[in-house]
């Protein structure tokens, strides 16, 4: 409670003000869904993107390497 010399200093809140708050609560709460949605959706793209990189990246150290070949060849030379 606010000291009787601040009480009238102090707005009252009104119903329309209210309203306002609670209209702002909600749209910060589905803009912080939305958010983390958007940061689910990334995620699942970065870990499924990365695993493929991974099973690409086993697969070619297992190919021959043609690029080391020629190098070794003019290294000998």
């Amino acid at each position: 409670m606010l000291p009787h010399e601040l009480q009238n200093v102090v707005p009252e809140s009104t119903p329309a003000a209210e309203i306002f708050q609670q209209n702002q609560i909600v749209r910060e709460f589905y803009a912080e869904i939305k958010y983390r949605e958007e940061l689910e959706r990334h995620c699942q793209w970065y870990y499924a993107t990365a695993k493929q990189h991974q099973q690409e990246l086993q697969k070619m150290q297992g190919d021959f390497n043609i690029f080391g070949w020629f190098c070794r060849r003019r290294s000998q030379n």
